[in-house]
Parts: C-alpha cells; structure tokens; sequence
C-alpha cells in the first residue's frame, strides 16, 4: 500500500508511475485520496482541539467544586457535555474518512521501479538474458501431457474424476519425480542461507489483505465462507504474515525464508490449448523464498535471488530466458518483477517457471512491519519474494525436453532424489 504521505508530496510521481502500469483510475482515486486524507486530518485537528479544551474545563470544575463555586462548575459541567457530544460525533467522522481513505488506498497498486518501462501486456516486456541449449527432438516428440499417459506417470482425466479439471494425480515415478523436486528445490534454498518453515496452507482475511491478494485478487482465491478463511495462492502469503506487526533490528537483516506449500488459484476462463496439462492448474507444488531486508539493500537481494534462480536451472540443464516486467504486465503489488521463463521444446513455447519481485514497502506498510534505523527512528523495511521454483511447468520441462526414444532421462542432479535415471 502505498503511503498517503508520500502521495501528498509527490503526486506527480506517483501519477507517472501508475501511467506506466496504463492504470486508467489513478488521477481520479490519487485526487480522492488527496481529499479524505485532508478531510481526515482536519477533522483530527478539531477532534483534539476538542479533547483539550473538555480537559481543561474538567480541571476547572474541580477547582471550583473545591472552592464551592458550585454555580460555575455546574456551566462547565454543562459545557464539557455538549464537547463530549462533539467529540462523539467528530470521532465517528474521523472513522468514516479514515475507512473511506483505507479503501482508496486499497485500490492502488505499486509504482514501479525506475527501470521498467510502460507497456500494455506480456509482448512489451524486455528479454535481458538468455542460457541454454534448446534440445532438438525430431519430428516424434510429444508434449508432457501425452509422454504422462504414455508413461503413466500424471493422470488428468482421473484428478477430473476426483476434483474437476486443473487438479491432476501424480502416479508412481511421476509422484516420486514431483517429490524429488521439492527436496532439491528446498536444499538449494537452505545451502544458500533460508531458513525452512511449514506453513498454514489457509490464512485468514487480514494475512491476505497484508501482502495484497486482497481486494485486488478477490474472486481469484477459494474461499471458505464459514470459517472466512482463503486457501493460499503461493507461500508468500503466509510466510511473509509471520512478520505482521513485528518491529525488527536492523542486524536481523537479511531474513530470509523458504517454505513448500501446495498452492491454490481458481484461474477463472482459463480455457484453450496453451492451457492444456500442466500449464495452468488450480492445484499445484510449488517452493518459494522470501526475504525481508534493509531499504538500502533490498534492489542487491533481488539481484542475487535472480542469480540463486539461474543456479537451479543450470543444474536441471533447461533452456530458460529472463525477462523484466513492463509496467502493464507486473503484478499489483510489485515494483519490479524479473520472470524466468524456460522453452518447452515439444510444444515449441515459452513458459513461465518463476518470479522474482521486490515489493520496497509496499507490502511492509501493510504489514506494519517495521525496524528501527541508525537513528533510532521506525521505518518500514523491504518485502522480496521469487518461485523457488513453481514444480508444474518444471515438471512439463524436464519430460519433454529429457524425452528419448527409449524413455524420460532424469536430469543429473535428480537422480540421488529420485532413485532412477530413467522413465520407460
């Protein structure tokens, strides 16, 4: 969320910035908030001027009751009724602006950084590095989808029986593989400084306003209406709530965490061929990192969570390519996201495997997740967080591109997690 001070001092920036995300509302919510904060603090102004001046009187009341001037304590006890009346009425209206501007800021995303450029969509965002050699297959190669029934590993048709479309089964080598990534991904995240954790795979109303998914990505998450509880999009939900109100030194810097968490998106009209198998599912695995870190620091991090990325690809020996986000096409509340993307050789495609985003204190103003800086001053830190890697397009990856006439070859550095070196 972005800070109302900060828009008050700035609000050409901040109007520059969302122009370039092509957010169509921004003059007319930014002018909005201009408005209710002003209102807001006017009226806080009164509020307390009110709350003096009833504390004054009351003290003088007791004056005079000790020196029994009963009559003119009487006046101001009079008075100090009709203050306690206004300031009953000035503090419901200093809630009803406060509310009011709350719900404005809610409804503006972050500006992004200073080097991304304004853009509509996906075909505007820049490629700035690209590694790996794309595998030639031959004319006989067949998309993940149809190597899982053939090697019987993934089941679409019976998670559809069980669940619906979007929730597959994984069989044998095909759930010992799944497994093997989730162990490798989590090992190479701790050898390079994250603490696991295991995490609640539900989080209430106000984890899920913290890091943004609310309102902005209402309708998107299930919900369980009895208990108002929303099943998790990605881990970054809740590992980053476990530092909701906290206050932190600045030598706890760098935190960094990883945790698994199956993930959960309705991904409502997602229909079509570039959907198909694993492309786009409504349950999937998926290994996050998250760091919270110093202001100063934070646009370093992120730098080494690409280059952390770029290590476990290189290993997994996958073509991949890394793009920075346009304005149009980065997430609401980043600003700035690096998407790698590996190519699918068999369906002759790029797909996003992972993100990397640095959030600055857009969601730390949420959170109210602060620390205490050299002068001894609060300030709200930095939020990053990448897909460390999301398994389901990895997973497609690694059976398409690895596919033989003979069978799936393992990538190398798997087969200690995995036990074979060969589907057949």
């Amino acid at each position: 969320m972005l800070q109302v001070q900060f828009i008050r001092e700035h609000k050409e920036t901040v109007l520059n910035g969302l122009a370039k995300r092509n957010f169509a509302e921004a003059k007319s919510i930014v002018e909005q908030v201009l408005i209710a904060d002003e209102n807001r603090r006017a009226t806080q102004v009164t509020l307390d001027d009110t709350l003096a001046e009833s504390n004054k009187l009351s003290k003088e009341i007791g004056s005079f009751f000790k020196s029994g001037q009963v009559q003119k304590a009487n006046i101001l006890k009079e008075k100090t009724s009709q203050l306690k009346e206004q300031s009953k009425e000035l503090s419901e209206k200093l809630n009803a602006f406060t509310n009011a501007l709350q719900d404005l800021l809610y409804q503006l995303p972050n500006i992004p950084h200073t080097s991304v450029k304004a853009g509509n969509s996906e075909e505007d965002n820049e490629i700035i590095f690209n590694e790996g050699t794309i595998p030639n297959l031959g004319e006989n190669a067949l998309p993940h989808w149809e190597l899982a029934k053939k090697y019987d590993i993934i089941d679409f048709e019976l998670g559809t029986k069980i669940t619906g479309a979007g929730f597959p089964v994984y069989k044998g080598k095909g759930a010992r593989l799944q497994r093997a990534l989730i162990n490798y991904f989590l090992d190479k995240n701790i050898a390079a400084g994250y603490k696991e954790y295991q995490v609640p795979h539900l989080v209430n109303t106000a984890s899920a306003i913290a890091t943004g998914q609310l309102p902005d990505k209402d309708g998107q998450m299930y919900h369980s209406n009895e208990d108002d509880l929303y099943l998790i999009p990605t881990a970054e939900v809740p590992i980053t709530n476990m530092f909701r109100g906290n206050l932190v030194q600045e030598t706890d810097f760098p935190i960094c965490c990883t945790g698994y968490t199956p993930c959960f998106r309705r991904e409502a009209g997602s229909y079509g061929a570039h959907v198909r198998g694993l492309n786009r599912l409504h349950q999937f695995d998926k290994v996050e990192i998250v760091r919270i870190e110093h202001p100063e620091n934070s646009y370093n991090a992120l730098d080494g969570m690409v280059e952390h990325i770029k290590t476990i690809l290189r290993e997994l020996k996958l073509p991949y390519r890394i793009l920075r986000l346009c304005g149009g096409d980065t997430g609401f509340t980043a600003a700035l996201t690096f998407d790698f993307e590996l190519f699918s050789t068999a369906q002759d495609r790029w797909l996003e495997i992972s993100s990397a985003s640095n959030f600055e204190t857009f969601q730390a103003n949420r959170l109210k997740l602060r620390f205490k800086n050299k002068e001894g001053k609060s300030e709200f830190a930095h939020t990053l967080n990448g897909s460390s890697l999301a398994l389901p397009r990895v997973l497609a990856g690694i059976l398409e591109n690895y596919q033989t006439e003979n069978g799936i070859k393992i990538p190398e550095v798997l087969v200690p997690y995995c036990g074979f070196s060969m589907i057949e």
